[in-house]
């Protein structure tokens, strides 16, 4: 591994025989607590995971949705733990609408994160299921102080929810919490204790079912027991692409992952390693794939059994090639879709002795999610919903019991028969994006995960602008404006390039099994081995 850190970085790469990396420093640790207590990877995520739903509820929270990649016994599973829309949705109820809502309980879709809890440790886990809320029950009554970053956050997402039902469970004293301020949420402690006593039941077909549907129904929406009590896990094969003797692995749809492989696999019939490192020739050939890709990602990919065209069509190799045709190597275009033939969100990844691997995510969406929080309970739920769309006959329109084009998505890496990198990027839109500059860094240029997480990175945002953080050269700058692009550098701070955390597994000629780990500095993040 090249141990140098070209970019601007406080931090250096953790190595250990376990590992955890995830954004928060306090979920960070009760991951290795898990590992100290004898848990493995799966319980070390998991165990990171409950953690950050107290210890970061401005980027997730109970009534969220998850996704995972495994990596156990040589092989590669994954898990898609999000929820179905309720069943009283349809096109009817929101034919007015241009957009989805945004907030309120019609953004509200059935939260698969606590099923997916359940999931991952009865597949996988050492320690008992109650073990692994210890922390986050103590961090949830005990308090802890608040973040510069989180404080922020908080504050900007609380001046849009204030009015939503049940968001002042969030601001007590009628604001959001100071930097240094101490938190404490009982009623999220208790929350998490029932969940943690009844596996999951009571938050499915319980007491806590029974508030989220009370609460619904209080306030016009039509969650019902019935859509909580139907919800499943599914386990999925993960889908990939090769790329310069690697193959990158993401969940298949409704997840985004599969813009990343397409971007990559366009990238494989371009002229990109002629391209010199951190050009601007190269960063125009990254973003116009990177267009490309969400081109096809937003007309084409939803819940697969809604799909036209399956996965597998999209990243045909011939169909790639032909695709990468539409690239100019030296000018920005607009770019359609293909005509085939016939946020908020916290991302962790661990790694144990025996050689598991686990790249998992999970979110509330924008941030504290739809604004609604149960009372009583402190389950913030998500708004998932806001990820279908209104126009009549679109793959993705809004239904009942369908799942919607999802942002959050876990990577995987692998070499020949080996596993290679565990990673993610939160943040939006910015993650299947962030995992192709991820790889791009990795495998092209060699640099290590810490430095991989440094290197400044490119956006584009959901208006379709090009934004690029302060550290991009400014010869770049001039050299894509030149190719045609209108890029828009960001000022310092500025939170919207995502969060990365990778895991990467090294060679031993003694046969050991040992990690490399980066975490973000744009976060609170923290690396932990042991």
């Amino acid at each position: 591994m090249d141990t140098s850190l070209p970019f601007p970085s406080g931090r250096q790469p953790v190595l250990a025989r376990n590992i955890v990396a995830t954004s928060q420093p306090l979920a960070a640790q009760a991951g290795a607590a898990a590992f100290a207590r004898g848990g493995n990877a799966i319980d070390a995520a998991l165990a990171a995971a409950i953690t950050l739903t107290v210890v970061e509820p401005v980027m997730n929270g109970i009534g969220g949705d998850l996704f995972a990649l495994v990596w156990e016994g040589g092989k590669l599973s994954g898990l898609n733990g999000s929820g179905r829309s309720p069943m009283r949705w349809d096109a009817k109820r929101f034919e007015q609408m241009k957009d989805m809502p945004l907030r309120g309980w019609d953004s509200v879709t059935v939260p698969g994160q606590v099923a997916g809890w359940v999931s991952l440790s009865e597949r996988y886990g050492q320690l008992p299921f109650e073990d692994l809320f210890t922390d986050a029950i103590r961090h949830a009554r005990d308090g802890f102080p608040v973040s510069p970053v989180i404080s922020r956050q908080w504050g900007e997402q609380a001046a849009l929810l204030h009015a939503c039902p049940g968001f002042d469970a969030f601001m007590p004293r009628g604001r959001a919490p100071a930097a240094g301020e101490v938190w404490r949420f009982a009623d999220q402690g208790n929350t998490l204790e029932e969940i943690a006593r009844t596996r999951g039941e009571s938050f499915y077909r319980g007491a806590l079912a029974d508030a989220m549907c009370r609460h619904a129904g209080k306030h016009g929406g039509v969650l019902s027991r019935a859509d909580l009590e139907q919800h499943r896990s599914e386990w999925v094969e993960p889908i990939n692409v090769e790329f310069q003797g690697h193959r990158v692995w993401e969940i298949p749809p409704n997840g985004q992952g599969i813009a990343a492989l397409i971007a990559l696999g366009l990238l494989e019939h371009l002229p990109y390693a002629e391209t010199a490192v951190g050009s601007a020739e190269r960063m125009h050939l990254e973003i116009e794939a990177m267009q490309l890709a969400f081109a096809d990602l937003h007309a084409h990919v939803a819940d697969p059994l809604h799909m036209k065209w399956t996965a597998e069509q999209l990243l045909e190799p011939a169909h790639l090639r032909e695709r990468a045709r539409a690239i100019d190597l030296h000018r920005a275009l607009a770019h359609a879709p293909s005509k085939l033939p016939g946020g908020g969100t916290v991302y962790i990844c661990t790694a144990d002795k025996q050689g598991r691997m686990v790249s998992y995510i999970q979110s509330n969406y924008r941030g504290f999610g739809s604004g609604v929080v149960v009372p009583g309970t402190g389950i913030s739920l998500h708004n998932r919903g806001s990820g279908f769309v209104t126009t009549p006959g679109h793959v993705n329109q809004v239904a009942g019991g369908k799942r919607p084009l999802h942002s959050i998505i876990p990577a995987f890496l692998t070499q020949g028969a080996d596993p290679v990198m565990a990673f993610g990027v939160m943040g939006g839109n910015m993650q299947a994006q962030g995992h192709v500059q991820m790889v791009l860094r990795h495998v092209v240029e060699g640099l290590n995960p810490q430095a991989c997480s440094d290197a400044p990175r490119w956006r584009i945002n959901d208006a379709g602008t090009l934004t690029l953080e302060p550290g991009v050269p400014q010869e770049v700058v001039q050299g894509l404006q030149a190719m045609g692009h209108r890029p828009e550098r960001q000022a310092p701070g500025n939170l919207l390039f995502g969060s990365a955390q990778l895991v990467q597994r090294l060679a031993s000629d003694a046969g050991d099994i040992v990690y490399a780990a980066g975490s973000d500095h744009r976060r609170d993040g923290q690396a932990v081995g042991c």
